[in-house]
């Protein structure tokens, strides 16, 4: 069986991105990045869409699906051998991991915003780090419907509960909670 977990980092406003639609090193900080990829060293399987990454030294040897409508259902990626191409119109999630050789273990979600929306009645755990002194007006939301509902309202309208919080940048307030379904453990 195969977990699923989500990862993602917003500012106070909800964003993950930039109105240019990148992640700009305001939304960067040490602890966030340490916590990110130690959580990614232990996933089985790394979901994202096209223009999402973690570029993180350990990232050439994750077993990834990317996303992408470029193709009619799944296929090798041709420039990683770790990585298989998934059009989620043309194949299911299931087949996605087969594809990609994986059908037990944590599939970790890092977007982007569609992306995790996909998989919102499916987390077990989501990890919302938030930077409150970070602000992205016109940004890129991490959820469609992001600024006009929280991420938090999204999370929790999606049957999930927020759980332990962890303080990532004291001087900063960086925080990730981890947000759980009911019976779902860490």
């Amino acid at each position: 069986m195969l977990r699923i977990e989500g990862y993602v980092i917003v500012s106070a406003d909800g964003m993950l991105a930039n109105a240019a639609h990148v992640m700009p090193n305001t939304l960067k900080f040490e602890g966030d990045l340490r916590f990110f990829s130690s959580a990614l060293d232990r996933v089985d399987l790394v979901v994202h869409g096209r223009d999402s990454f973690e570029d993180q030294p350990n990232s050439p040897h994750r077993t990834r699906l990317i996303l992408t409508r470029s193709i009619a259902s799944i296929a090798p990626a041709p420039d990683n051998p770790k990585a298989t191409l998934w059009n989620p119109a043309g194949a299911s999630f299931e087949n996605a991991c087969d594809a990609a050789g994986v059908d037990k273990g944590i599939a970790a979600i890092i977007g982007g915003p569609r992306v995790f929306a996909m998989f919102l009645g499916r987390y077990d755990t989501f990890w919302l780090s938030q930077a409150p002194r970070v602000h992205l007006p016109g940004g890129v939301g991490a959820f469609p419907g992001v600024p006009e509902r929280s991420p938090e309202a999204i999370l929790q309208a999606s049957g999930l509960h927020a759980a332990e919080q962890r303080t990532l940048d004291a001087q900063q307030q960086v925080t990730v909670t981890a947000w759980r379904r009911p019976g779902a453990s860490d």
